[in-house]
């Protein structure tokens, strides 16, 4: 591994999932520093705001001293850039994730050439997670303790009560 390599990983994370959660604790014992990029995500109807969904990752990553959380808006690549990182990481569940992720890719390499993107694929058990699936069912009042982490799942509960 190469010294003080610096990667961030951006996404919603509405909310975060254990596959998020096992790529990046993965890309921890990677790289020096993982910043874990959570979008202000504008373009998007949120379930928790963006204030709910940075307590909610920092909680997750609280013992991981390598894992840094922080907000973003605008292009990624402006903010993989003003980090100081090298690697953009992605997560990769599917064929129809890579065919897009791939497109986000070349654009990003385009606009930040210094900045690599890596691919990673999640944990067979966790493969089919997403937070969209996860935000539908529990809205509509199912069970997804296995999709999320204790803390995770008490603020889907506490959502769907009010």
């Amino acid at each position: 591994m190469s010294q003080n390599v610096i990667a961030v990983f951006p996404g919603t994370f509405d909310p975060i999932t254990l596959g998020h959660q096992d790529l990046i604790g993965r890309s921890a014992r990677l790289f020096s520093t993982v910043v874990v990029a959570v979008a202000a995500a504008h373009h998007k109807k949120t379930l928790f705001s963006l204030e709910e969904r940075l307590e909610a990752v920092r909680a997750v990553f609280a013992s991981q001293a390598n894992v840094r959380v922080e907000p973003f808006g605008g292009l990624v690549r402006d903010f993989a850039v003003a980090q100081g990182a090298s690697v953009m990481l992605r997560g990769v569940r599917s064929v129809s994730d890579f065919d897009y992720e791939a497109q986000l890719a070349g654009m990003n390499r385009a606009l930040a050439p210094e900045v690599d993107t890596l691919f990673l694929t999640p944990d067979s058990r966790f493969q089919f997670i997403s937070s969209t699936l996860v935000r539908e069912i529990a809205t509509l009042g199912g069970d997804v303790q296995q999709f999320v982490a204790p803390l995770v799942l008490e603020r889907l509960n506490a959502k769907r009560a009010v």
